[in-house]
Protein backbone atom coordinates (compact mmCIF):
# COMPACT_ATOMS: atom_id res chain seq x y z
CA UNK A 1 0.00 0.00 0.00
CA UNK A 2 1.07 3.51 -0.63
CA UNK A 3 2.14 5.26 2.64
CA UNK A 4 1.46 8.76 2.31
CA UNK A 5 4.59 10.16 4.14
CA UNK A 6 3.34 14.50 4.99
CA UNK A 7 7.12 14.99 5.02
CA UNK A 8 7.61 13.53 1.80
CA UNK A 9 7.81 16.55 -1.73
CA UNK A 10 4.98 15.45 -3.61
CA UNK A 11 5.26 11.53 -3.55
CA UNK A 12 2.35 11.63 -5.79
CA UNK A 13 4.21 13.55 -8.68
CA UNK A 14 7.17 10.64 -8.05
CA UNK A 15 3.81 8.34 -9.13
CA UNK A 16 3.41 10.33 -11.90
CA UNK A 17 6.94 9.75 -13.67
CA UNK A 18 6.99 5.85 -13.19
CA UNK A 19 7.11 4.41 -16.29
CA UNK A 20 4.48 4.06 -18.81
CA UNK A 21 2.11 6.26 -16.96
CA UNK A 22 2.78 9.67 -18.44
CA UNK A 23 1.36 7.78 -21.71
CA UNK A 24 -1.81 6.54 -20.17
CA UNK A 25 -2.56 9.61 -18.47
CA UNK A 26 -2.11 11.26 -22.10
CA UNK A 27 -4.40 8.75 -23.71
CA UNK A 28 -7.19 9.36 -21.18
CA UNK A 29 -6.89 12.75 -21.31
CA UNK A 30 -7.14 12.45 -25.08
CA UNK A 31 -10.63 10.42 -25.23
CA UNK A 32 -11.93 12.89 -22.03
CA UNK A 33 -11.11 15.75 -24.19
CA UNK A 34 -12.91 13.97 -26.85
CA UNK A 35 -16.01 14.00 -24.96
CA UNK A 36 -15.97 17.60 -23.62
CA UNK A 37 -15.49 18.68 -27.50
CA UNK A 38 -18.57 16.58 -28.21
CA UNK A 39 -21.10 19.36 -30.21
CA UNK A 40 -24.16 17.89 -28.43
CA UNK A 41 -22.71 19.01 -25.08
CA UNK A 42 -23.91 22.38 -26.12
CA UNK A 43 -27.32 21.79 -25.22
CA UNK A 44 -27.59 18.81 -23.74
CA UNK A 45 -24.31 18.27 -21.32
CA UNK A 46 -27.03 18.01 -18.47
CA UNK A 47 -28.42 15.09 -20.18
CA UNK A 48 -25.41 13.28 -20.56
CA UNK A 49 -24.26 14.39 -16.68
CA UNK A 50 -27.36 12.18 -15.60
CA UNK A 51 -27.03 9.62 -17.62
CA UNK A 52 -23.62 9.51 -16.80
CA UNK A 53 -24.07 9.58 -13.16
CA UNK A 54 -26.94 7.04 -13.44
CA UNK A 55 -24.92 4.50 -15.55
CA UNK A 56 -21.98 5.06 -12.84
CA UNK A 57 -23.56 4.41 -10.02
CA UNK A 58 -25.54 1.43 -10.84
CA UNK A 59 -21.66 -0.27 -11.93
CA UNK A 60 -20.33 0.94 -8.17
CA UNK A 61 -22.93 -0.84 -6.56
CA UNK A 62 -22.92 -3.93 -8.62
CA UNK A 63 -19.17 -3.89 -7.86
CA UNK A 64 -19.75 -3.97 -4.09
CA UNK A 65 -22.41 -6.71 -4.62
CA UNK A 66 -25.22 -5.69 -5.95
CA UNK A 67 -27.62 -8.23 -8.08
CA UNK A 68 -29.66 -5.43 -10.25
CA UNK A 69 -29.52 -4.62 -13.89
CA UNK A 70 -29.39 -1.02 -15.27
CA UNK A 71 -32.99 -1.17 -16.48
CA UNK A 72 -34.34 -1.71 -12.95
CA UNK A 73 -32.22 0.99 -11.89
CA UNK A 74 -33.68 3.28 -14.23
CA UNK A 75 -36.67 2.57 -13.50
CA UNK A 76 -36.19 2.94 -9.85
CA UNK A 77 -37.58 -1.11 -8.72
CA UNK A 78 -33.96 -1.93 -7.25
CA UNK A 79 -34.94 -2.30 -3.34
CA UNK A 80 -30.89 -2.53 -2.56
CA UNK A 81 -29.00 -0.42 0.17
CA UNK A 82 -26.30 -0.56 -2.56
CA UNK A 83 -27.74 1.06 -5.09
CA UNK A 84 -29.75 3.72 -3.33
CA UNK A 85 -26.30 4.66 -1.72
CA UNK A 86 -24.65 5.07 -4.78
CA UNK A 87 -27.33 7.02 -6.36
CA UNK A 88 -27.47 9.20 -3.10
CA UNK A 89 -23.55 9.68 -3.74
CA UNK A 90 -24.01 10.75 -7.01
CA UNK A 91 -26.28 13.00 -6.46
CA UNK A 92 -24.38 15.22 -4.37
CA UNK A 93 -20.83 14.98 -5.80
CA UNK A 94 -21.71 18.38 -7.46
CA UNK A 95 -22.61 20.23 -4.42
CA UNK A 96 -18.86 18.74 -2.48
CA UNK A 97 -16.59 19.61 -4.92
CA UNK A 98 -15.79 23.30 -3.40
CA UNK A 99 -15.06 21.65 0.12
CA UNK A 100 -12.84 18.45 -1.08
CA UNK A 101 -9.71 20.10 -1.27
CA UNK A 102 -10.04 22.22 1.97
CA UNK A 103 -11.49 19.11 4.11
CA UNK A 104 -11.23 15.73 2.29
CA UNK A 105 -12.00 14.20 5.84
CA UNK A 106 -15.11 15.63 6.42
CA UNK A 107 -16.31 14.91 2.55
CA UNK A 108 -15.16 11.28 2.89
CA UNK A 109 -17.44 11.21 6.11
CA UNK A 110 -19.96 13.21 3.76
CA UNK A 111 -19.88 10.36 1.47
CA UNK A 112 -20.40 7.50 3.75
CA UNK A 113 -23.43 9.22 5.48
CA UNK A 114 -24.70 9.09 2.08
CA UNK A 115 -23.78 5.49 0.74
CA UNK A 116 -24.50 3.77 4.13
CA UNK A 117 -27.83 5.09 5.09
CA UNK A 118 -29.75 2.35 4.35
CA UNK A 119 -27.46 -0.31 5.48
CA UNK A 120 -26.74 1.09 8.97
CA UNK A 121 -29.55 2.02 10.72
CA UNK A 122 -31.08 2.05 14.00
CA UNK A 123 -28.20 1.29 16.74
CA UNK A 124 -25.72 1.00 13.56
CA UNK A 125 -26.83 4.53 12.42
CA UNK A 126 -24.28 6.25 14.80
CA UNK A 127 -21.34 4.72 13.02
CA UNK A 128 -22.40 6.73 9.54
CA UNK A 129 -19.61 8.92 8.60
CA UNK A 130 -16.93 7.21 11.34
CA UNK A 131 -14.04 5.76 10.93
CA UNK A 132 -14.62 2.14 12.37
CA UNK A 133 -13.27 0.74 15.76
CA UNK A 134 -11.58 -1.80 16.58
CA UNK A 135 -14.66 -4.34 17.42
CA UNK A 136 -15.99 -3.75 14.00
CA UNK A 137 -15.78 -5.69 10.73
CA UNK A 138 -14.77 -4.50 7.47
CA UNK A 139 -17.05 -5.63 4.48
CA UNK A 140 -14.17 -7.25 1.66
CA UNK A 141 -16.38 -7.24 -1.33
CA UNK A 142 -13.62 -7.57 -3.68
CA UNK A 143 -11.68 -10.12 -2.08
CA UNK A 144 -8.51 -7.96 -0.72
CA UNK A 145 -8.03 -9.92 2.78
CA UNK A 146 -7.84 -8.32 5.91
CA UNK A 147 -7.51 -4.67 6.21
CA UNK A 148 -5.48 -2.72 8.27
CA UNK A 149 -5.82 -1.86 11.92
CA UNK A 150 -8.02 0.98 13.03
CA UNK A 151 -4.96 2.94 14.68
CA UNK A 152 -3.34 2.39 11.05
CA UNK A 153 -6.28 3.85 9.17
CA UNK A 154 -6.56 7.00 11.22
CA UNK A 155 -2.99 7.42 11.14
CA UNK A 156 -3.07 7.06 6.88
CA UNK A 157 -6.00 8.90 6.42
CA UNK A 158 -5.02 11.94 8.05
CA UNK A 159 -1.90 11.44 5.88
CA UNK A 160 -4.14 11.38 2.83
CA UNK A 161 -5.80 14.31 3.89
CA UNK A 162 -3.06 16.64 4.42
CA UNK A 163 -1.30 15.48 1.23
CA UNK A 164 -4.79 16.08 -0.86
CA UNK A 165 -4.84 20.06 1.08
CA UNK A 166 -1.07 20.47 -0.27
CA UNK A 167 -1.85 20.33 -3.72
CA UNK A 168 -0.07 17.69 -5.83
CA UNK A 169 1.85 18.79 -9.08
CA UNK A 170 0.71 15.66 -10.45
CA UNK A 171 -2.23 14.76 -13.43
CA UNK A 172 -5.62 14.37 -12.01
CA UNK A 173 -5.75 10.86 -13.02
CA UNK A 174 -2.75 10.11 -10.55
CA UNK A 175 -4.36 11.60 -7.92
CA UNK A 176 -7.57 10.48 -8.40
CA UNK A 177 -6.13 6.90 -8.46
CA UNK A 178 -4.47 6.86 -5.78
CA UNK A 179 -7.12 8.36 -3.64
CA UNK A 180 -9.38 5.20 -4.55
CA UNK A 181 -6.55 3.05 -4.25
CA UNK A 182 -6.07 4.02 -0.57
CA UNK A 183 -9.39 4.30 0.23
CA UNK A 184 -10.16 0.87 -0.95
CA UNK A 185 -7.07 -0.40 0.91
CA UNK A 186 -7.74 1.01 4.41
CA UNK A 187 -12.06 -0.03 4.37
CA UNK A 188 -11.70 2.87 6.94
CA UNK A 189 -15.86 2.89 7.47
CA UNK A 190 -16.97 -1.12 7.14
CA UNK A 191 -19.94 -0.83 4.80
CA UNK A 192 -19.95 0.86 1.77
CA UNK A 193 -15.79 1.64 1.36
CA UNK A 194 -16.11 0.75 -2.11
CA UNK A 195 -18.92 3.53 -2.90
CA UNK A 196 -17.05 5.71 -1.27
CA UNK A 197 -13.70 5.36 -3.03
CA UNK A 198 -14.93 5.56 -6.49
CA UNK A 199 -17.20 8.39 -5.57
CA UNK A 200 -13.92 10.12 -3.90
CA UNK A 201 -12.35 8.98 -7.28
CA UNK A 202 -14.43 11.06 -9.50
CA UNK A 203 -14.78 13.76 -7.40
CA UNK A 204 -10.66 14.43 -7.67
CA UNK A 205 -11.50 14.15 -11.30
CA UNK A 206 -14.27 16.98 -11.42
CA UNK A 207 -12.47 19.26 -9.11
CA UNK A 208 -9.06 19.00 -10.87
CA UNK A 209 -10.71 19.88 -13.81
CA UNK A 210 -10.24 17.01 -15.60
CA UNK A 211 -13.71 16.25 -16.23
CA UNK A 212 -15.72 19.34 -14.60
CA UNK A 213 -19.00 18.26 -15.60
CA UNK A 214 -19.18 15.01 -14.18
CA UNK A 215 -19.56 13.67 -18.01
CA UNK A 216 -17.48 10.65 -17.76
CA UNK A 217 -18.03 6.91 -15.69
CA UNK A 218 -14.74 5.46 -14.31
CA UNK A 219 -17.11 3.41 -12.06
CA UNK A 220 -18.53 1.88 -15.54
CA UNK A 221 -14.91 1.01 -16.86
CA UNK A 222 -14.08 -0.03 -13.04
CA UNK A 223 -16.79 -2.45 -13.58
CA UNK A 224 -16.24 -3.61 -16.96
CA UNK A 225 -12.87 -4.66 -16.79
CA UNK A 226 -13.83 -5.74 -13.03
CA UNK A 227 -11.32 -8.51 -12.77
CA UNK A 228 -8.44 -6.32 -13.66
CA UNK A 229 -10.01 -4.11 -10.90
CA UNK A 230 -9.41 -6.43 -8.57
CA UNK A 231 -5.71 -7.54 -9.70
CA UNK A 232 -5.00 -3.90 -9.75
CA UNK A 233 -6.24 -3.47 -5.95
CA UNK A 234 -4.15 -6.32 -5.26
CA UNK A 235 -1.24 -5.01 -6.89
CA UNK A 236 -1.13 -1.15 -4.71
CA UNK A 237 -1.64 -3.19 -1.76
CA UNK A 238 1.65 -3.92 -2.64
CA UNK A 239 2.93 -1.10 -2.41
CA UNK A 240 5.62 -1.52 -5.06
CA UNK A 241 6.68 1.01 -7.59
CA UNK A 242 5.49 -1.96 -9.78
CA UNK A 243 2.07 -2.23 -8.24
CA UNK A 244 1.37 0.96 -8.04
CA UNK A 245 2.17 1.65 -11.57
CA UNK A 246 0.06 -1.17 -12.18
CA UNK A 247 -3.46 0.50 -10.30
CA UNK A 248 -2.82 3.55 -11.96
CA UNK A 249 -3.01 2.48 -15.27
CA UNK A 250 -6.01 0.04 -14.49
CA UNK A 251 -8.01 3.40 -13.24
CA UNK A 252 -6.50 5.76 -16.62
CA UNK A 253 -8.38 2.68 -19.03
CA UNK A 254 -11.26 2.77 -16.80
CA UNK A 255 -11.73 6.42 -16.70
CA UNK A 256 -10.94 6.06 -20.48
CA UNK A 257 -13.55 3.62 -20.82
CA UNK A 258 -16.37 5.66 -18.93
CA UNK A 259 -15.39 8.52 -21.59
CA UNK A 260 -16.57 6.68 -24.39
CA UNK A 261 -19.41 5.00 -22.77
CA UNK A 262 -20.54 8.85 -22.67
CA UNK A 263 -19.46 9.60 -26.11
CA UNK A 264 -21.89 6.90 -27.36
CA UNK A 265 -24.63 8.73 -25.04
CA UNK A 266 -23.76 12.18 -27.25
CA UNK A 267 -24.22 10.32 -30.62
CA UNK A 268 -27.38 8.76 -29.30
CA UNK A 269 -28.52 12.03 -28.56
CA UNK A 270 -27.23 13.18 -32.00
CA UNK A 271 -29.49 11.03 -33.51
CA UNK A 272 -32.54 11.77 -31.87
Amino acid sequence: MVRVNAATTDPLARIAELSGVGEAVDEARTVVDRLLGHRVLRRRSADVSLESALRGAHASAVLDGADVSLEQVRAGEADDARVKGALRVSGELGRLVETWPKAPRQVLARLHTLAAADALTGEGADRLGRPRTGGEAAQDPSGLGAPPSPIEVEARLEALGALLERRSSAPALVVSAVVHGELMALRPFGWGDGLVARAAERLVLIERGLDPKSLAAPELGHEQRREGYTEGLRSYLTGTPEGVRAWVLHCCAAVADGARDSLATCEALKRG
